[in-house]
C-alpha cells in the first residue's frame, strides 16, 4: 500500500475502505475462472498416456489463460486494497492506486466540509451495514464520496467530531 504523507502534527483517526462485499465475491469469480480451466484440463487429459500436440497446445493455452486471470485476481485485490479514504484531525483524504504507476489523491480541509449525508437503500446494503458518505466541500474538488464503506453511520459521526473540534481549533486560531 502507497504512504500518505500526513502534515506536521496531523494525526489519523480514521482509515475506511469499501466493504468487503466489493471484493471477496469479485474475488472468487475472477478466481473460477483462473481454476475451472485447470481442473477440466487435467480431468480430460489421461496422465499415463503420453501427450500429444493437442493436449500441449490445450496445456499451453489453459495456463495462458490462467495467467491472465490470475493477473486481474491480483489487480482487483490490489485496488480494493489501495482505495482508500483518511480522516484526519485535519483533512478528509481520498487516495485511490488502480495500479502501480497511478495514483489518484485529494484532500479537503475539515473546516472546508460543509454538509455531509448518509445513503445505504437496499436489502443488502441494510443487512450489511455498508452504505456511501458523501461529503459537499468549499474546496476544489465539491463533493467527497465515501462509496460502499462499512458502517456509514459511525464514520459520519467520527467526521462530524473531527470537523466539529477543527472548527473550534480554528476559531481559537483567529
Amino acid at each position: 500500500m502507497a504512504s500518505i504523507d500526513l502534515q506536521p502534527g496531523e494525526q489519523l483517526i480514521q482509515k475506511c475502505r469499501r466493504h468487503w462485499i466489493y471484493l471477496y465475491p469479485l474475488l472468487a469469480l475472477e478466481l473460477l475462472a483462473l481454476f475451472v480451466p485447470l481442473v477440466i484440463l487435467f480431468v480430460f487429459i489421461n496422465p499415463f498416456d503420453e501427450p500429444g500436440p493437442l493436449e500441449w497446445t490445450a496445456l499451453a493455452a489453459t495456463l495462458l489463460w490462467s495467467g491472465f486471470w490470475g493477473v486481474r485476481a491480483y489487480f482487483v485485490w490490489y485496488r480494493y486494497q489501495n482505495d482508500l479514504w483518511l480522516i484526519t484531525d485535519q483533512r478528509l483524504i481520498d487516495s485511490q492506486r488502480k495500479h502501480w504507476f497511478h495514483q489518484e489523491l485529494a484532500s479537503a480541509d475539515l473546516v472546508d466540509v460543509q454538509d455531509t449525508s448518509v445513503s445505504r437503500s437496499g436489502l443488502l446494503r441494510t443487512a450489511l451495514n455498508y452504505g456511501d458518505l458523501m461529503c459537499q466541500t468549499a474546496g476544489q474538488q465539491l463533493n467527497f464520496i465515501l462509496s460502499g464503506i462499512p458502517k456509514p453511520v459511525d464514520v459520519l459521526t467520527t467526521l462530524d467530531r473531527a470537523r466539529d473540534h477543527a472548527r473550534r481549533d480554528a476559531r481559537r486560531d483567529v
